[in-house]
């Protein structure tokens, strides 16, 4: 695909009206009290694998709702008796936590590192372990319009709340330094990873990449790509419920929640992404109210910048943990 957003120099103006309601705050405080008044009960269970360097620990700790969320936390093997910066990364769309020869990179660069399986995925593109308890309301297939009828009964208030108690589950390992939590993941992950920047102002970085969930009005009227597809085509049905659906959307926006984000920032795009269009990222990076980057992957779509977004993750993240 070519071009086919606005041109950069308007990218980088590009400031649409936020959409978020009057309690929208308040959403969230009684959202994640209602989550923490379950026991976070984070358990690090040794995993054996062939990998000589690295130690791998299997997760399970309490999410929205006190249910049992499944992740992969990591460990270099020579490491000081000081505590690690910690990496939480969240996944894309579809996928699962995988195994744990899918997560190298961080504990071999010397950081304590969770990875959270995301509820009830896992099945497209990579497997996943957590199943989601809670019941829907009739939805396109997929995840974008389980319960859109209510922000109460969205789904992605579960997801994001589990988001967020996964840092806290990472804070309460002996290894970890509390003060050096960085939140990070691409598409559905860079998503989630903005959205958690936004809800818990304790994470010290945040490096969204090519992030989905931001500026929902525009993306699906943009692009005829999945996931956003899920949400037309759900309209295409329930002709009626136009407004219903976008103000459930409005409490879970990136943009609206990357205006509450204080942590220093490294963004990427990728200005032939066709999954998640340039502007909507940008409508979050603009609005995101912290210290801020953003790495710009002109001729690539949606994998952005891949191992190169990579390396520029750790570079990042060495000037900001360590």
């Amino acid at each position: 695909m070519a071009f086919f957003d606005l041109p950069v120099t308007e990218l980088e103006r590009y400031l649409p009206d936020r959409t978020e309601r009057p309690d929208f705050d308040a959403f969230w405080q009684t959202t994640l009290a209602e989550a923490r008044s379950f026991p976070l009960n984070a358990t690090f269970t040794p995993y054996p694998t062939p990998f000589e360097t690295l130690e791998f620990f299997d997760v399970t700790y309490r999410g929205y709702g006190g249910h049992p969320i499944k992740g992969w936390f990591v460990l270099p093997k020579n490491r000081s008796a000081e505590k690690l910066p910690c990496v939480v990364e969240y996944i894309g769309y579809g996928g699962g936590r995988g195994i744990p020869a899918h997560w190298m990179h961080y504990a071999s660069a010397g950081y304590a590192h969770l990875i959270m399986d995301t509820r009830g995925q896992g099945s497209s593109w990579r497997t996943g372990d957590t199943p989601d308890p809670e019941g829907t309301s009739p939805h396109i297939p997929g995840f974008m319009t389980q319960g859109i009828d209510r922000p109460e009964t969205y789904y992605y208030r579960r997801v994001y709340t589990d988001a967020v108690r996964a840092v806290e589950a990472a804070r309460s390992h002996p290894q970890v330094d509390p003060e050096r939590i960085a939140v990070l993941g691409g598409s559905q992950g860079g998503g989630i990873t903005i959205a958690v920047a936004g809800l818990d102002p304790t994470v010290n970085a945040v490096l969204p990449d090519v992030p989905f969930l931001c500026h929902f009005e525009r993306a699906v009227t943009m692009v005829d790509s999945y996931p956003y597809q899920e949400i037309t085509n759900y309209l295409k049905i329930h002709r009626r419920k136009i407004d219903t659906v976008f103000h459930t959307l409005s409490y879970f926006d990136g943009m609206n929640l990357a205006a509450r984000a204080k942590a220093p920032s490294l963004f990427s795009v990728a200005l032939m992404d066709s999954i998640c269009p340039p502007s909507t990222v940008y409508a979050a990076f603009n609005h995101y109210a912290g210290e801020k980057t953003i790495q710009v992957w002109p001729f690539n779509h949606h994998e952005g910048g891949d191992m190169d977004q990579t390396m520029l993750r750790l570079d990042f993240l060495h000037k900001t943990l360590r």
